[in-house]
């Protein structure tokens, strides 16, 4: 039931919590998040609405639920809230050297040397600030920049769209065929089903993989295959060894630099395809941030990967590149 309203001004925590209880429809989950009570967390909202003199929320329910009035107070302070925290963002990294804190999602393709060298480049510029590095798959650092805990991630950019995220393309990675320099078939012959090397494909559950499998149902290709991994060093390793054959993109090839003696890229049959590496940002990131991670990555990029494949992989060359 409305209430007159509070005199009490607004409080921004209580609009925070709002927004946070909105997404996860747990007060458990959003005292969580906050670092607060669930008692506490409850007196905000409460407080909020006592401010406004109106219900946002079902007390009734359990869960409790947005009222209509809720959900159109909701959608009219996103914009406003997204404002407030870019503007704080860019104040406190208005000069990076005085940043905080900064959280950062990396996938896994990455590991080994670019996030190495971007850990220590930042360490130096941001020299008072506390880093959190996380590896994962790319839909899962996108769902933790969604839940805000993350600021930032390199990831493959999915398929569906990211729009209330803000997206930044740093590299074109096709995918290419990668045989063991052993096999005596064909690639035709291969992709054709015609020869006895297994296709070794990546988890269903990546990215990666979502966008092989869509291509090749294009292409009305049916591969059978009896390995899958979620590790690109071990597919590379398998390939190797004569199990199997496998699609992949040439920054993941140039990863495995052990193995490329026994290994070949290949031109995919057909027509062309291949994934979008991007840095992607929560809206309220500092744009000093972004600048500085956007500009070590491109160069770790340039110097670990793209230079040496288009020294020894020409045809790669208008291929595997950076996005200006």
């Amino acid at each position: 039931m409305a209430t007159h309203a509070s005199n009490k001004e607004l409080n921004l925590k209580g609009l925070e919590l709002f927004q946070t209880y909105a997404r996860t429809h747990s007060l458990q989950d959003t005292a969580e998040e906050s670092g607060l009570s669930i008692s506490t967390v409850s007196h905000h909202l409460r407080n909020l609405e006592n401010h406004l003199g109106v219900d946002l929320f079902d007390h009734s329910r359990r869960p409790m639920i947005l009222t209509p009035t809720g959900r159109n107070f909701l959608r009219n302070i996103a914009q406003a809230m997204q404002a407030i925290r870019k503007a704080t963002a860019e104040a406190s990294a208005g000069n990076v050297a005085d940043a905080s804190y900064l959280r950062i999602g990396t996938i896994e393709d990455l590991d080994s040397d670019v996030t190495p060298e971007l850990a220590v480049y930042l360490s130096q510029k941001m020299p008072d600030c506390n880093f959190l590095y996380h590896t994962g798959a790319s839909h899962e650092i996108i769902k933790m920049l969604r839940h805000r805990e993350l600021d930032l991630g390199i990831v493959t950019t999915p398929a569906k769209s990211t729009n209330d995220l803000i997206e930044w393309p740093l590299l074109r990675d096709p995918f290419v065929a990668v045989l063991p320099v052993s096999a005596e078939s064909s690639l035709p012959d291969i992709v054709a089903g015609k020869a006895k090397l297994p296709f070794l494909q990546f988890s269903s559950d990546l990215i990666i993989a979502a966008q092989i499998e869509a291509q090749l149902r294009r292409l009305g290709v049916q591969l059978p295959n009896k390995f899958k991994c979620g590790n690109n060093q071990t597919l590379m390793a398998m390939v190797a060894a004569g199990a199997g054959w496998t699609i992949t993109t040439p920054l993941l090839f140039s990863r495995a630099r052990r193995f490329q003696p026994k290994l070949r890229m290949h031109p995919f049959p057909g027509k062309s395809f291949g994934r979008t590496l991007s840095l992607i940002t929560s809206p309220d990131c500092a744009q000093s941030v972004i600048d500085l991670v956007s500009y070590k990555v491109r160069s770790e990029l340039s110097r670990q990967a793209i230079a040496e494949t288009h020294r020894t992989t020409p045809w790669l060359k208008d291929q595997f590149a950076l996005i200006d």
